[in-house]
Order: structure tokens, then C-alpha cells, then sequence
């Protein structure tokens, strides 16, 4: 890393991300790691989510962004959505006290309620918030809509954070709002049984799950062909999730595009290796579901199926909000490649990430160019995003045969 000054902050490299920045050509040189598949599909999501007719009016959208930023840390995502028009009296820490846009009190203090819960520690999200939220005035819609927004501004937090990681660029904090989340004093549902009645997963596995929604789905029939096409790429309408995410079909065509953007390319970092991130990401959110199908990725690719689950295994002690402050035991007794991985997805998936050009260095001592450090850095930022829609919208469960035999 040269030690002449970087000309560029983490402010413009976000704009650059989001725009064709024109006051910054010189940033762009931050973004040539990025696959341009990568950097066109954020940028379509960006789009479908604030750009596009939404069921919520723009000033609303961008506040409920403002407030996830606020609560894990991103001075440059509060900045840029203030200055696209959110609404403070929604960004304030005292209760929504009158109807604002056209929507009732009740529906933005939900909504806000679980903004900070999402955007904490979405682990401790249960069937009994999307009851809260039904209860005022949520549709699966608008559910489905909220659950987006907050994922896809963790996914772009973390890209950022990487992106400025890569370049040593200081990323400016958010000060955390001053009002008592949801969070406090829950613990993650591990065990017991679903919604339908099945037995949730106790522990982290390498096995099949299956998965259930909490919000009213579209069935196969139903499904218009704009919601077809929205996750043609990635399953078929048999996929209870994805007729689900079909809800926000724009936003899931982009997220549908990144996905294989990230994940199916054969060269740059090794599958096994963005999968080991997708995976430790899922760990330290506590998505069973989603560390199941990406750790089971990453041993196949990897044929590494005792490191892998040492992953899985680790033990991570976790305070009130159910955050582990401790992540080291994830990559206790590893490689040095793959304890590099690890650590640095595993630090990027903090519910306020930092990460510095210094914590990459082990990445470059492994051999791994800019372009491979970047891929990684996407596969776990891209999980911020696929595990909040897991543990916010259902609950996996144990195939059916493994009920049976119990």
C-alpha cells in the first residue's frame, strides 16, 4: 500500500457504488475490483428499492435506512439517505406521535420497532413480530418490503466497509439511536417446535433444512409473470422462500442477478472459499439455515469437511442483544488461509463492522490477489443481506424424514 494520501473517502466511494458519480472520477479506480456484474446488479437494487413505485413513499424509505445506518454504524449510508429526503421525525428517538405521509403512528412505530430489531440482531426476530407487525397494519407486502430494505442496506454497508478496507480508507461512524431496542434480554429460538409444527433445528448442521415462512405466500398459480421471472435464475416456483421474496419482484430480480454474480463465477477467489464466507457470515448471525446449505457448499467444494464443521461448532458467547463480542473461536485451529477467510468475514458481519487495510493483510500473505479479496468480501457482505430475510420472514425446520424417525 503506498503511503501517499488516498484521494478519495468513503463518502464518494458509496456515491460511485450507487451513481455514475461525475464529481469523483478518480474514485472509480476503487471499484475496478468489483466484478461490473456486481457493481450493475447493487446498483439495479438500489434502484427497484428507491427509485421504483414502493408501497411506502420515499421520504419513509429513506428514514427507515437512516435508521438501520444509525444502529450499525455507517456515517456514509445516514448521510447519503438523509440527503435523498428522509424524514428526521422518523430518524428521532422519541415515538412517532402523529400520522405522517399519509400512513397511521401505530404502523410507523412497528415498522421502525423492527427496523431496530433487523438491523441489531435479527436472530432474535420470532413469528410473534410479524404478528406485531400484522397486528398494525403489515401486510406480507409491505413485510416483505421492510425485510429488503434492511438487508439490502447491510449488504451495501459492507461493501463499502470492504471497498474502503481495500483502498485504506477510514469509514466515518454513526452515532446509535438512544432508544431501548427489542433486542434486550431475548435469546434466539434454537430447538422446539415451528409454526406447522415441525421441530426447529437445535444446532448447526451441515444437513438439509427445510424452511417456513411467518407471512402469507403467494402459491404457484398465483404468481404473476414479473414474479416468475424475479428468481427464475435461482429456483422454481416449488421454492416457498422465493415465491415469498416474489412480494418485491424488482428488488428480487437484482438480488437474484448479484447472487449468481457472486457465488457461480469459476474464477477469482475459490468457491470453497466464498462459500466458507457465506458460511461464517451465517454463523455470526445466527442463520442456522443459511450456514447449513453454504457450509454443506464449501465442503463439497472444498472436500475440508472436519474444518468446516469446526466452524460450525464453535461456541459463541453472546451478551443481552444476542451479539458475540468474541469471534476468534471461529477460526481456532484452522489454516492460516482459511483463519484469514474466516476472521475477515467474520469481522465484516459485526452488527457495526470495521475492518482496516491492515486486517486484509493475511488475505495478500495467502496469495490472494485484490480481485480474490474482494469476491470474499462480497459473499459475506451479500450474506448480511440473505440472512436478515431468513431470520426475519421464517424458521427452518428438520426434513420431514427426520421428524418421523425422532
Amino acid at each position: 500500500m503506498s503511503d501517499a494520501p488516498t484521494p478519495f473517502d468513503a463518502h464518494q466511494i458509496l456515491a460511485a457504488v450507487l451513481t455514475e458519480s461525475p464529481e469523483a472520477p478518480e474514485v472509480r479506480a476503487a471499484l475496478t475490483a468489483l466484478r461490473p456484474e456486481v457493481l450493475a446488479h447493487t446498483r439495479e437494487a438500489y434502484d427497484a428499492l428507491y427509485r421504483s413505485e414502493q408501497l411506502l413513499p420515499a421520504p419513509v424509505l429513506h428514514a427507515l435506512a437512516v435508521v438501520a445506518a444509525d444502529w450499525q454504524g455507517s456515517g456514509p449510508l445516514a448521510q447519503w439517505h438523509a440527503a435523498q429526503g428522509a424524514d428526521a421525525r422518523l430518524t428521532a428517538a422519541d415515538p412517532i406521535a402523529t400520522d405522517l405521509h399519509g400512513l397511521g403512528a401505530t404502523l410507523l412505530n412497528a415498522l421502525r420497532d423492527h427496523v431496530d430489531l433487523l438491523s441489531i440482531s435479527p436472530a432474535l426476530i420470532g413469528r410473534e413480530d410479524q404478528e406485531r407487525l400484522r397486528g398494525a397494519g403489515v401486510d406480507s407486502s409491505l413485510a416483505v418490503l421492510v425485510s429488503q430494505l434492511v438487508s439490502f442496506e447491510s449488504y451495501l454497508q459492507r461493501l463499502v466497509v470492504g471497498l474502503a478496507a481495500l483502498h485504506g480508507v477510514e469509514v466515518p461512524t454513526a452515532i446509535a439511536p438512544t432508544r431501548s431496542p427489542l433486542t434486550r434480554g431475548r435469546a434466539a429460538a434454537h430447538g422446539g417446535p415451528t409454526v406447522t409444527g415441525r421441530t426447529r433445528p437445535s444446532a448447526f448442521t451441515r444437513e438439509v433444512l427445510q424452511w417456513e415462512p411467518w407471512i402469507a405466500v403467494p402459491g404457484e398459480d398465483e404468481l404473476t409473470e414479473h414474479q416468475r421471472a424475479s428468481f427464475a435464475s435461482k429456483s422454481s416456483t416449488n421454492s416457498v422462500y422465493f415465491r415469498m421474496l416474489s412480494l418485491t419482484p424488482g428488488i428480487t430480480t437484482a438480488r437474484s442477478a448479484l447472487d449468481n454474480a457472486i457465488f457461480l463465477p469459476r474464477d477469482g477467489a475459490p468457491k470453497a472459499e466464498r462459500e466458507l464466507a457465506a458460511a461464517v457470515t451465517s454463523k455470526v448471525n445466527d442463520c442456522i439455515y443459511c450456514a447449513s446449505v453454504h457450509a454443506r457448499k464449501s465442503a463439497g467444494f472444498s472436500q475440508r469437511e472436519n474444518d468446516v464443521d469446526a466452524l460450525l461448532a464453535a461456541d459463541l458467547v453472546r451478551d443481552g442483544d444476542w451479539i458475540a463480542a468474541d469471534l476468534a473461536p471461529l477460526a481456532a485451529d484452522q489454516d492460516p488461509r482459511w483463519s484469514a477467510v474466516i476472521t475477515v468475514a467474520a469481522e465484516l458481519s459485526r452488527p457495526r463492522p470495521r475492518l482496516t487495510s491492515a486486517d486484509l493483510e493475511p488475505l495478500r500473505e495467502s496469495d490472494l490477489t485484490t480481485a480474490g479479496i474482494a469476491d470474499l468480501l462480497t459473499a459475506a457482505a451479500f450474506f448480511a443481506w440473505a440472512n436478515r430475510l431468513m431470520l426475519s420472514l421464517g424458521e427452518p425446520s428438520l426434513p420431514d424424514a427426520e421428524r418421523a424417525a425422532a
